[in-house]
């Protein structure tokens, strides 16, 4: 089994930064993606990037050069999004997703408001 828990949301003006963390915690060596989503009120729950076992990392086209998904190498149990150059169309409920052997596991979201 594994969970996971997002934390780094709130509010920001349009131009800021925010990093948001995952943490997993359980079988952490049985996880092989981990994946930030996000969903905008009224709106289709939508992948923004995902970092797999290996390191291979895919972003969404209207994030490419903005956000930037790492992991803690050291313990590889938090998966970071760091978020350069908001816009207000960035805002969002954004979930972490974590793809294990057993099954799948989702968080409960952080809020990201971007708003002057």
């Amino acid at each position: 089994q594994v969970q996971v828990m997002e934390s780094g949301g709130g509010l920001v003006q349009p131009g800021g930064s925010l990093r948001l963390s995952c943490a997993a915690s359980g079988t952490i060596s049985s996880i092989r993606f981990i994946h930030w989503y996000r969903q905008a009120p009224g709106k289709e729950r939508e992948l923004v990037a995902r970092i797999s076992r290996g390191g291979s990392i895919n972003y969404r086209d209207s994030v490419k050069g903005r956000f930037s998904i790492s992991r803690d190498n050291a313990t590889q149990g938090t998966v970071y999004l760091q978020m350069n150059s908001l816009k207000p169309e960035d805002t969002a409920v954004y979930y972490c997703r974590a793809d294990y052997s057993g099954g799948t596991s989702w968080g409960q979201g952080t809020q990201v408001t971007v708003s002057a």
